[in-house]
């Protein structure tokens, strides 16, 4: 057997497997999704009621049962990533410094809010400065598992984003 051939057979598989492992490790995050903010054995068929109509403003108003405000706090305090749309609260210059992050396209603006176990308030040192606040981006950083009102919706969950990206598919 060549040893040469054996040498860059070995570096190779050790040279991948290295470059594997260190990009597995490279993000301190942990991805989730929407689904992982409910806690386990709370089914979201139960978590939005019949509702009613609201005729006058022609919209659907849910009825969420106490299903829709338990949240999953074995999440809280963890490095997470999590992909959504900006619905904006503090706009300035410089961009977007404060939103909600909601799971759906439109959500909040002109249908009523998600249940609070399914909306993220985030805040941001580095203002989001996106051309287009329709695009989905991807929101890193420490989620904390606390209920807080807003002008908009009841929100279960608040991160202070360390990195907020364009979500490509």
């Amino acid at each position: 057997m060549n040893h040469s051939t054996l040498s860059r057979r070995a570096f190779v598989a050790l040279t991948t497997s290295l470059l594997v492992t260190g990009r597995a490790d490279a993000s301190p995050f942990r991805e989730i999704t929407w689904e992982d903010l409910i806690p386990t054995g709370v089914p979201l068929g139960e978590i939005v009621g019949p509702g009613e109509i609201d005729e006058a403003n022609d919209t659907w108003n849910p009825q969420f049962d106490e299903n829709a405000k338990k949240l999953n706090t074995s999440l809280d305090g963890k490095a997470v990533k999590l992909p959504g749309y900006i619905i904006p609260f503090d706009v300035g210059s410089e961009g977007v410094s404060s939103f909600m992050l909601v799971p759906y396209v439109g959500a909040c603006i002109h249908t009523p809010p998600p249940p609070p176990n399914q909306l993220v308030f985030v805040t941001t040192p580095t203002p989001w400065a996106s051309e287009s606040l329709w695009n989905p981006v991807w929101v890193s950083g420490q989620l904390s598992a606390k209920p807080m009102s807003t002008q908009i919706a009841d929100v279960g969950y608040q991160i202070t984003a360390e990195l907020i990206e364009v979500y490509e598919w």
